[in-house]
């Protein structure tokens, strides 16, 4: 195939942006309106939690369903699908009238999401190559942290002015333009005929997901002895453990193991796994803590993250491009040892919360190591694959980093001692701080820059 012109890398760059915006622009709408849904529809913190682990049960998932599909039915006419569907199921937990409707409608926005998110950075990945994919990445980081912007500003004026319900429409316009621009890329979409999708392996990823999650949410009010906690708990575990046994001997898995004898991948994740699921659940602790806790407004609670995304859409490029000439492994390991330093610095909120004293540094800090972070991540990972199986490589780490915040959000009963007051949101910034490290170590161990050590040759695909 012929190297994409010019105009068309432009095209694929901006249709990944606005795919991604998308999905990255719920996660802060959702987190901003979490306390007046729960004001709206009852449940507490349950409600709170499920209204954000529903979507990503499904998302986590199917993601890698999502890359079989793609193959069989083409990549960007999933991408449309994902991008239609994640539309009109916005709507439909915009006009939610109970909170187990909204649960179910975000169940299903997490299904159009799996089609969505891993085909955008896939198409990245499968159209540039060498130092100007880091630059990429590292524009698409940037443009894609306008939502981190947008979302909760806009998603907070909303819910003070009019009604959270408003703010699952935001991404109607950005979907819009996104499918009308699929419409003008030159490339064919490509199909496979032989293309494999394995129902059995989705159902064990599905199932044993929302076992495990449902136990981790419920056990702070049921507690572990209880028989729906515990059942639950072990049978999604078995579930689980059954889905990995069966990647490994099945002949064409849906997550492929063999991706993990690559070094730079298999470390790469099990970094992802640490650092998203601290970043998750930093997002949904720190934004309803400063609303429920400290009394701030939707609005002002979404403004508290402004200057974490300034820095984002500033740098994200440059440090993308820095990456890509001197290699991830230090991006990977200052990054976030800065992210857990700036957690414990938000020890200093107290009962009084003072926002420039006691927030903006941690956060600032905190956003520094964001932003060297995230675009060395996603390339080394994805660089690491073989060009290839570009499109599994993107769902498997996406699938990671989703399930990671699955997991830490429905940890955060257990974390916060089952209420989030002030002795509550120290103990997730301790918790939090801890990953952060984690994440760094395990960075600083595993990574090597490309140039230093080679990576294994691929595996022939079946």
């Amino acid at each position: 195939m012929a190297d994409p012109s010019a105009r068309e890398l432009r095209l694929v760059l901006w249709i990944a942006i606005l795919a991604s915006f998308v999905s990255f622009l719920d996660g802060t709408v959702v987190n901003v309106a979490l306390p007046a849904i729960e004001n709206d529809l009852g449940g507490g913190i349950t409600t709170q939690q499920w209204t954000v682990d529903a979507y990503l049960i499904t998302l986590g998932s199917l993601i890698l369903v999502a890359g079989a599909v793609s193959d069989a039915f083409g990549r960007i006419r999933v991408l449309r699908w994902g991008l239609i569907g994640f539309g009109l199921t916005s709507v439909a937990i915009a006009l939610a009238p109970t909170a187990e409707f909204l649960i179910g409608a975000r169940l299903a926005q997490g299904v159009a999401g799996a089609l969505l998110v891993p085909s955008s950075l896939a198409l990245i990945t499968s159209n540039y190559s060498g130092p100007s994919q880091g630059k990429a990445i590292g524009t698409w980081t940037a443009a894609t942290s306008g939502a981190m912007v947008a979302g909760p500003v806009i998603g907070g004026l909303f819910v003070d002015l009019a009604s959270w319900r408003w703010v699952f429409l935001i991404n109607v316009v950005p979907i819009g333009i996104c499918v009308w621009l699929l419409t003008r890329l030159e490339q064919r979409d490509v199909r496979h005929p032989e293309a494999h999708v394995d129902i059995l392996s989705a159902l064990l990823c599905a199932g044993g997901l929302a076992g495990m999650v449902y136990a981790l949410i419920e056990q702070p009010h049921l507690g572990w002895s209880d028989p729906e906690v515990w059942v639950t708990g072990l049978a999604g575990t078995a579930a689980f453990v059954a889905f990995i046994w069966r990647q490994a001997v099945v002949a064409r898995p849906m997550l492929p193991l063999s991706l993990f004898a690559r070094r730079n991948f298999a470390w790469g994740n099990l970094a992802t796994f640490l650092i998203y699921g601290a970043l998750s659940l930093n997002g949904f602790v720190l934004t309803v803590y400063l609303q429920e806790g400290a009394g701030f407004s939707a609005t002002a609670a979404g403004l508290a993250s402004l200057p974490l995304t300034l820095m984002m859409i500033a740098l994200s490029s440059r440090v993308g491009a820095l990456s890509g000439k001197y290699g991830p492994r230090l991006f990977m390991t200052v990054g976030p040892l800065l992210m857990g330093a700036g957690s414990l610095m938000l020890l200093a909120v107290g009962g009084t919360v003072n926002y420039w004293t006691q927030v903006l540094p941690g956060i600032t800090v905190f956003g520094l190591g964001l932003t060297l972070m995230v675009s060395p991540l996603t390339s080394a990972i994805l660089s690491a694959a073989p060009r290839e199986r570009a499109g599994i490589a993107s769902a498997t780490n996406n699938a990671i980093s989703r399930v990671a915040g699955l997991i830490a959000v429905a940890m955060v009963g257990a974390v916060v001692g089952g209420t989030l007051d002030l002795d509550g949101f120290h103990q997730a910034m301790i918790v939090i701080a801890a990953l952060m490290v984690a994440g760094g170590v395990v960075s600083w161990l595993g990574i090597r820059n490309p140039s230093t050590e080679p990576e294994p040759a691929s595996a022939p695909t079946s």
